[in-house]
């Protein structure tokens, strides 16, 4: 029985563990470029991997850290698309949008890692390839819960922010 409940458990968070097209794109293609035509990052190779494998685990624990959070204020079955609450605490007070930044660490830390300067491009190619859809989902959750998420983008950064703003 346990294995059955954690086989459902799994399986929920595989079908609301959110793929941004743009960053699976921009992953491939940083991948191809450095087969098709190789260009190093310079330094150590020893210091790629270390900041490579810090970006990747900061990356995949923001996007666990948002999943968590998310389906701590779910009521029923854990559906990412259609929120039933506005969540604003844990990772979402860091960034409306701790997915996709985790998503983007994971890009920087994969092409980091592997030692292919390709990431440059491809990574900003892809954040701005996924803004204007995180611009059509920023308009349908304002439509949902009108001023508490107009207060909320207030007082949270879009992505992130190095501004630390005073409280109270």
């Amino acid at each position: 029985m346990a294995t059955v409940s954690r086989t459902a458990r799994l399986r929920e968070v595989y079908e609301n563990l959110p793929l941004p097209p743009g960053q699976l794109t921009g992953l491939a293609l940083d991948f191809i470029l450095d087969r098709i035509r190789p260009a190093p990052l310079p330094g150590f190779r020893s210091l790629h991997r270390f900041a490579g494998s810090g970006l990747v685990l900061a990356g995949v624990g923001l996007n666990l850290w948002a999943l968590a959070e998310r389906r701590h204020h779910s009521t029923g079955a854990f559906v990412l698309e259609q929120p039933e609450v506005l969540v604003t605490s844990g990772a979402y007070a860091l960034t409306r949008h701790p997915m996709y930044v985790g998503w983007w660490f994971i890009h920087a830390g994969t092409g980091t890692l592997s030692g292919s300067a390709w990431v440059l491009a491809t990574l900003p190619a892809a954040v701005l390839a996924e803004h204007f859809g995180v611009l059509r989902e920023e308009a349908a959750t304002a439509a949902i819960f009108g001023q508490s998420y107009a207060e909320y983008a207030e007082r949270v950064p879009r992505y992130l922010s190095f501004h630390f703003r005073k409280t109270g």
